[in-house]
């Protein structure tokens, strides 16, 4: 097996995080944060939208099964990544569109893949494309939230019918 990461912010890392979860070859998805300058940054001062992270999920995944080219297919399905710092209701530089590379071979594939993913939309595609420098896990009740909180309204009302949309529930 070989095991490669990829780092990827598109609105709420909850959204992310339950759609990953389902593709067949992801071995796992952290949510936390990343982007930003601050260190060991919390759920209430990303979201207070001071601390310039954003919401991401760390995605591990077999290449052999999945590759980062299909991985950032489903990326730009999963979210609207032409609209500057919001996904839906959820508004801030915390809910940017955001790709962090690993590598310059991801760095190289990313570029790639939004030139080609601009052909999907009518406006521009604003998603940052730039170096991990480093991540910070999110708080343990964050992960795995969609499948512990299926009942919870913001799960019901916007995760399940974006799972149901990308044909992944």
């Amino acid at each position: 097996m070989n095991k490669q990461i990829t780092t990827l912010g598109g609105g709420c890392f909850w959204c992310l995080e339950a759609a990953y979860q389902k593709i067949p070859g992801v071995l796992s998805v952290t949510s936390g944060y990343a982007g930003g300058s601050d260190t060991n940054p919390t759920y209430r001062q990303v979201c207070s939208g001071a601390t310039s992270h954003a919401e991401v999920v760390q995605v591990e995944f077999n290449d052999e099964e999945v590759s980062f080219p299909e991985l950032l297919s489903w990326f730009w399905k999963m979210h609207d990544p032409t609209t500057k710092d919001r996904q839906g209701n959820d508004v801030g530089p915390q809910y940017r569109s955001i790709i962090l590379t690993h590598d310059d071979a991801q760095r190289e594939i990313a570029e790639e893949s939004k030139k080609k993913a601009e052909s999907d939309f009518s406006d521009p595609i604003v998603t940052e494309i730039k170096p991990l420098e480093t991540f910070y896990p999110a708080e343990d009740y964050h992960q795995d939230y969609y499948q512990n909180n299926p009942a919870q309204p913001y799960c019901s009302l916007l995760i399940g019918p974006k799972l149901q949309k990308l044909g992944l529930a």
